[in-house]
């Protein structure tokens, strides 16, 4: 019994510092790992980058393989320091940290023919992914989110109407320029449609008729609010869910030992999923 005890109390202070950013010592895990996430993106990004001295390739890569090792052992201690690992492991945190990390193993064991390596050489580039561990330390990520979702509804018959108006002006710009002047279908149409709609303009399509140049300057205008509604909408939720829902937003970092469950009201003692104690040794 007191082998079990000494057990679940190193495990729960290890908890502690992993899972929570409420204590000094959470605190500081958290900074240091946000560092090392940071640094390992920025060696995925220089490793791109050809004509560089051998020696640094050399540098860089023995560096990926100790952040990659480092990444390991806190993947590992994820793992061990909850009760049921498995609400973890396949939690989208979870996820995310293990196919960040295996990428250089996979290429390592199994290097295979020419053709494998390259297969390999990409899935090395889901490292990139790390980038999204970071989400999991920005608390108004909850309040950006719920605003999304409140707003998916408005935005998704916005996007649909804004979808029939490139066929409509996409069909009119086939009609009117012709494949004299490269809308040789109705998908180039409303692809050129969309490309200016978006006021991205790549310019390898453009109308030459009077017409066709007073249309493209109606989309080219109608391009600004395509962009300002989708983010009126998001924000208008945004300042809705701060003025009526503050008390449905948590500062509170505290991970659950028993259920691994994350969102907790401020000042909470107990998990209201299952009840066990909340540990806050500040």
């Amino acid at each position: 019994m007191k082998t079990t005890s000494k057990n679940s109390s190193w495990r729960e202070k290890l908890h502690e510092v992993i899972y929570e950013a409420d204590t000094p010592a959470g605190k500081a895990f958290d900074v240091v790992l946000l560092i090392i996430i940071f640094l390992s993106i920025i060696i995925v990004m220089l490793e791109s980058v050809k004509g560089l001295d051998a020696w640094l390739y050399d540098y860089m890569y023995v560096a990926e393989w100790i952040v990659t090792i480092l990444f390991t052992i806190e993947y590992i201690a994820r793992i061990i320091c909850i009760k049921k690992p498995t609400n973890y492991i396949f939690s989208f945190y979870g996820l995310i940290d293990f196919f960040s990390t295996i990428p250089l193993y996979v290429a390592y064991f199994f290097p295979g023919s020419a053709t494998a390596l390259i297969t390999v050489r990409a899935l090395r580039l889901l490292r990139v992914f790390r980038i999204l561990k970071v989400s999991r330390y920005i608390g108004e990520g909850d309040r950006l989110m719920q605003a999304l979702k409140d707003s998916r509804a408005k935005i998704s018959v916005f996007l649909f109407a804004v979808l029939i108006l490139c066929l409509i002006f996409g069909t009119a710009m086939y009609m009117v320029e012709g494949a004299e002047s490269g809308f040789t279908n109705i998908p180039v149409s409303l692809y050129w449609c969309i490309v200016t709609l978006t006021t991205v303009g790549f310019g390898d399509i453009h109308p030459i008729t009077p017409l066709g140049q007073f249309l493209a300057s109606v989309i080219m205008i109608l391009g600004y609010g395509v962009i300002a509604v989708p983010t009126g909408i998001v924000s208008a939720e945004f300042s809705k869910g701060e003025k009526n829902n503050k008390k449905s937003f948590s500062n509170n970092t505290q991970s659950c030992y028993h259920c691994h469950e994350s969102k907790h009201l401020d000042g909470a003692d107990y998990c209201h999923n299952c009840g066990y104690p909340l540990n806050r040794e500040k």
